[in-house]
Parts: structure tokens; sequence; C-alpha cells
């Protein structure tokens, strides 16, 4: 049986588990086949992803993240505010102010407690990227700023910022109205993107105020993106369209995004919120206690309560 909590930041769910003692150590076989199989909202827990949360040389906790592809990234916002609940709500440190070491690099927590759990996690997401060979974007330009990406028969004008993983910022009239689904999945695969890309469609309400949808890559359309608020607010600074601060209204409530002048740090405020934990028979999600479950090249061979993965 595998120990898990459900969580979420700003209806961006993920599914977690601590591989900080032996109870998770199993996932750690074949992180991008359990990722797949967990995150399916029919036959698995159902999640946008699964987040790892481990011990870290460099930092007081460590965290990776899949997404419900079974794709790994390299950060995402809403998942490591929750890791910082997770490990101060479950015993794990005392303090109020923690690094994570991501694939991004290393990120600063600084966490709201009320009545013993926390409420609110302030992240320092870092200095954003504008260099086209670092975000990538396949582009000669300095930066890609409000650039023209032709999809089909229309042309989109297209901001790309890195917050540690790529973002397209694509401003539109009315974001609800938008077909998320339909121009997502192919700006997400457009050739510019070599390692794809998550699109942000953002409509401008006030100087301190924008309402955003997100495709993130390898999940879809989720309720909310904290890497892409951050992208969103940066490039709306380059486009002379909002202040340095702002707050980014998401399907699953706000964000508070300030991209600092003078340290040239972008931060992120929101909640963090624990659903529920349980324990994961994965025989009975396939509904036998002795198969092999098949997704792309791994296999999870299941004998009784076990889970081994490894790959064709």
């Amino acid at each position: 049986m595998l120990k898990f909590t459900k969580m979420h930041g700003l209806g961006n769910d993920y599914v977690y588990v601590s591989c900080l003692d032996l109870s998770g150590s199993e996932l750690l076989k074949d992180p991008f086949g359990a990722a797949k199989l967990i995150s399916d909202r029919h036959f698995g827990i159902g999640s946008d992803g699964l987040v790892l949360i481990l011990p870290s040389e460099i930092a007081d906790f460590k965290m990776r993240m899949f997404n419900s592809d079974g794709s790994e990234a390299e950060m995402c916002g809403n998942a490591i505010r929750c890791v910082g609940k997770y490990v101060y709500d479950n015993g794990f440190t005392k303090k109020t102010s923690l690094s994570i070491e991501t694939l991004a690099g290393l990120k600063q927590l600084e966490m709201v407690v009320k009545n013993g759990k926390v409420a609110l996690v302030k992240v320092n997401m870092g200095e954003p990227i504008l260099s086209p060979p670092d975000i990538p974007v396949n582009s000669d330009k300095p930066r890609f700023i409000s650039q023209p990406v032709k999809i089909e028969n229309e042309v989109y004008t297209v901001t790309c910022v890195s917050m540690g993983n790529p973002h397209a910022v694509v401003y539109v009239e009315e974001v609800e109205a938008f077909p998320v689904d339909k121009i997502g999945p192919k700006m997400e695969n457009h050739p510019l993107f070599p390692r794809k890309i998550n699109v942000e469609f953002v409509q401008i309400i006030e100087r301190d105020t924008i309402k955003m949808r997100v495709w993130e890559r390898g999940a879809g359309e989720t309720m909310a993106c904290g890497t892409g608020a951050c992208a969103a607010l940066v490039a709306s600074v380059l486009n002379d369209l909002t202040g340095r601060k702002a707050t980014v209204k998401l399907l699953g409530g706000d964000l508070l995004v300030e991209w600092e002048e003078f340290a040239n740090h972008v931060y992120m405020t929101g909640p963090a919120v624990k659903v529920f934990e349980g324990e994961l028979d994965i025989g009975f999600l396939l509904g036998t206690g002795r198969s092999k479950y098949i997704f792309g090249q791994h296999f999870v061979n299941l004998e009784g309560e076990g889970f081994y993965g490894y790959h064709k």
C-alpha cells in the first residue's frame, strides 16, 4: 500500500508522496509510469500529476514533479507551495522559511501559518529568463517579445519567458470564450519550441489585474499554473500592459505576483490546500493483483501489493 496526500493550489491538483523514508521509495523505480497511472481520473486517484518529496543535499527538501502524461517538469509554482505546506504540517520541519531543490534550481519559500497549519506561501521564483536559446525558443532574436506565431491560418502575437520552465504568453480579447483546447496543443507542439511549451492566454483587466487560462505541457488545460502566472506578469510588464505587481485571476482563484525591479526576482503568493490522505492499492486499481499495465515504454509488474517498474 502506498500512502499519499491529495493537495491543490488554486485547483491545480497533484498527488504528493513522501520519499523522505522508505514508504514512497518504490515510486522512484519508475516515477514516469507511476505518474500516468496515479493521475488517471477514471482508473487512478486523478490529478494533474505526481509530486515526490525527497531529501536534498543542497536544500531543506527536494521536489520532483511529473505531469499526467508521465513527462517530468522542471518546476511548478502551485506544487511547490503545497510541498511547503506538506513538510510543515506533517512535522518534517518547524521552519517557516525553506529552500526547495527543483530541476529549475533552488527556490525559497516563506510560509504564513494559521492555527498551526500553513495557509499561504510566498515563493521567490528567481529571475525570469528572456534569452530565446535558454527558454528555449528557436529564434535568433535577443528576446522573443510580441512576435508573430502562425497557427494554421491565424497569426498570434506571442511573448516567451522561462521561469525555470518555458512559457508562451498570448494576449486575447475575451479569455473565457477563447478556444484554449484547440489552440493550446498546437502552440505547445509548434516547431518554434524544441522542448514544447506552456501556453498562457491572457486578458488585461486593469494595470494591476489580469485574467488567464493556461494550457500546460503534458497536462492540457489546468485550473491554475504558478510559473505561468509569473511568466504572464513578466510578459505584461515587457509589453507595458501592467505594472510590476498584479493580481493574476485564474480558473481556480487568484495569485499575487510581483517582479521586483532592482533584485530582478519574481515573487508569487498564494494558497496551498490539503484535500485528503489515503492509501493506494495499485492491484485494485488495475482490477487484478497480478498483471502487467503497459504505458509507453514502461511496465509496472504487480506482485500482490508490491510495485516494480522497469523498461522494455
